[in-house]
């Protein structure tokens, strides 16, 4: 009887946990994006974007390695532009590449709404920038580049978010 009384604990407070993590859960002001938006969905185009972005993944994971704060990873960014430059002209594609405030649209990922508006980012567009886009937090850390969907589940990205946005708040 006492095994069925803990479980059923142990069963409520997951579902409490992953009903109160749900919802909006605030980007702080200082944050930095990156997004690479793909010239059209056709396979092509998509598979360019994502061998680009494989290519620039061990770049960024050693940008939020090595950084602690939002300055840190600026320069680190500003410092490997030419870096990113060179993967993508690999590709032969036009592109814009722009380090600034640029507009995201909302975002809704693993039970998480990312509010859309300006946010300072990285911003890569090749050819005509019309094709489905991927996107992370660079600062605070939040891409989570070698996760994959079945690695973490809804509740445990939530919560991973909330911990990584209070310790760099």
């Amino acid at each position: 009887m006492k095994k069925i009384i803990i479980a059923l604990f142990f069963v409520t407070v997951l579902f409490c946990l992953s009903t109160e993590t749900s919802g909006e859960v605030l980007i702080p002001s200082n944050a930095i994006r990156f997004r690479i938006i793909a010239s059209s969905n056709s396979l092509e185009d998509q598979d360019t974007k994502i061998k680009i972005r494989k290519e620039i993944e061990p770049i960024f994971a050693e940008i939020m390695e090595e950084s602690k704060t939002k300055t840190d990873t600026k320069k680190l960014i500003n410092q490997n532009m030419s870096k990113f430059t060179s993967i993508i002209e690999k590709y032969n594609v036009n592109y814009d590449i722009n380090y600034g405030q640029n507009y995201f649209p909302e975002k809704e990922y693993k039970g998480i709404i990312y509010p859309e508006g300006n946010y300072e980012s990285l911003v890569i567009t090749l050819g005509s920038g019309l094709g489905d886009n991927w996107w992370c937090v660079l600062f605070p850390p939040l891409c989570l580049l070698e996760a994959s969907e079945e690695e973490s589940a809804s509740s445990n990205y939530t919560l991973y978010v909330k911990e990584v946005l209070e310790k760099f708040s």
